[in-house]
């Protein structure tokens, strides 16, 4: 008989921090053990493997020793392979990263991991692309979604893999908080990037998202997303706005709130320009523009932010312009149209019927345009 093989990993670690009230487990495992918390991700990991126990003479684990896998396996009979070694008594994150290399390496179908977002992170850190991993939720943090919404929800994809089922593989998204600013009353979170999930019905979770957005939370990620794609010699053009201006301040740049300013290379080069300067540093030049809608009306041009001339867009290129817009202020609009009002109707008329909306963190949505 042929042995379906799957990949398990669990971090023992996860989940310490909540009991604790520690906002979660990175780095304080220690001190939430002081306090008396519980490790209860091989617990959760073993609700999974449950539903595979009427399969298990068909299955063969491969894990790591000890308490990110075998120990478990090996208490509940499952049939295992160990593979690789752990660096101490202490289990970590590059436990976690080179098990995901050695199991990817002895082909697995599946890789199955117990853990929260600090998990994912390094899961996502060391997976090769394309690689079907399926989360175990064993944390305190749950943000993304490369996680099934409970344990047995993966233990019930696992069996439908191993049974042959069909089931299709999609890109979930690896989302973590910043642990240290939550515990300073700060939230701070970002996109890490993307795994290959098995998706089915409602056995995975969606990327969290909280009943009010997080204006700040949006804006840090809107910094990040550009910090981490600037163009070398290309000029960014920010419109006015309390967006835009605070995008800039996560950056460090201290913009204008009502006026135009113009940024490259990560440095501010010009605040609260005329219409004249701005076109003398954008024709000729290459340049993107970023303007923000005004709340619950939609205009992105002609309102506030005239020094964005008919030659200044010209110049810089309509195919060049982002709207920076978190989701709440979109919904404001309750379905109407962003508006252009340039003074030139025919610039109005060329805009496309839709453009790109920066909502996030590689978060980008089309909207519809119109004008006046």
């Amino acid at each position: 008989m042929t042995l379906f093989h799957l990949g398990l990993i669990i971090n023992p670690l996860a989940g310490l921090g909540g009991p604790a009230a520690l906002k979660g487990s990175d780095g304080v495992a220690a001190e939430a053990l002081a306090r008396g918390a519980e490790p209860r991700a091989a617990q959760r990991t073993r609700i999974a493997l449950e539903c595979l126990r009427p399969l298990a003479e068909r299955i063969e684990f491969l894990t790591f020793p000890g308490p990110m896998g075998g120990d478990l396996l090996a208490e509940m009979g499952f049939r295992h392979r160990r593979v690789g070694e752990l660096d101490g008594e202490t289990t970590s994150a590059a436990d976690t990263r080179r098990a995901i290399e050695c199991l990817q390496e002895a082909g697995v179908a599946l890789i199955l991991f117990a853990g929260g977002d600090g998990t994912a992170r390094d899961v996502c850190a060391a997976a090769r692309e394309g690689q079907p991993v399926l989360g175990i939720p064993a944390g305190v943090k749950i943000h993304s979604g490369v996680y099934a919404i409970s344990p047995r929800a993966a233990g019930e994809l696992a069996r439908r893999l191993v049974e042959g089922g069909l089931v299709r593989l999609a890109g979930g998204e690896v989302r973590d908080l910043d642990e240290a600013a939550l515990r300073d009353g700060r939230v701070a979170a970002r996109w890490y990037g993307e795994l290959t999930v098995p998706e089915e019905g409602g056995f995975m979770q969606q990327v969290k998202q909280a009943g009010m957005e997080s204006e700040e939370l949006v804006l840090a990620e809107l910094a990040a997303w550009l910090e981490d794609t600037w163009e070398p010699g290309v000029r960014y053009v920010l419109g006015p706005g309390s967006t835009l201006h605070g995008l800039a301040a996560n950056l460090g740049l201290q913009t204008t709130l009502l006026g135009v300013d113009v940024i490259e290379d990560g440095r501010l080069i010009a605040t609260d320009v005329t219409e004249a300067q701005l076109f003398e540093l954008v024709d000729g030049h290459p340049a993107r523009l970023l303007v923000t809608a005004i709340g619950g009306q939609g205009h992105i041009l002609g309102r506030g932010n005239q020094q964005i001339s008919p030659r200044v867009l010209r110049s810089i290129g309509l195919d060049h312009l982002r709207v920076v817009a978190t989701k709440r202020k979109l919904r404001t609009l309750e379905g109407r149209p962003l508006l252009v009002d340039s003074g030139d109707p025919a610039l109005d008329e060329a805009f496309p019927d839709a453009v790109r909306v920066w909502a996030g963190y590689k978060e980008e949505l089309l909207y519809p345009v119109g004008h006046l």
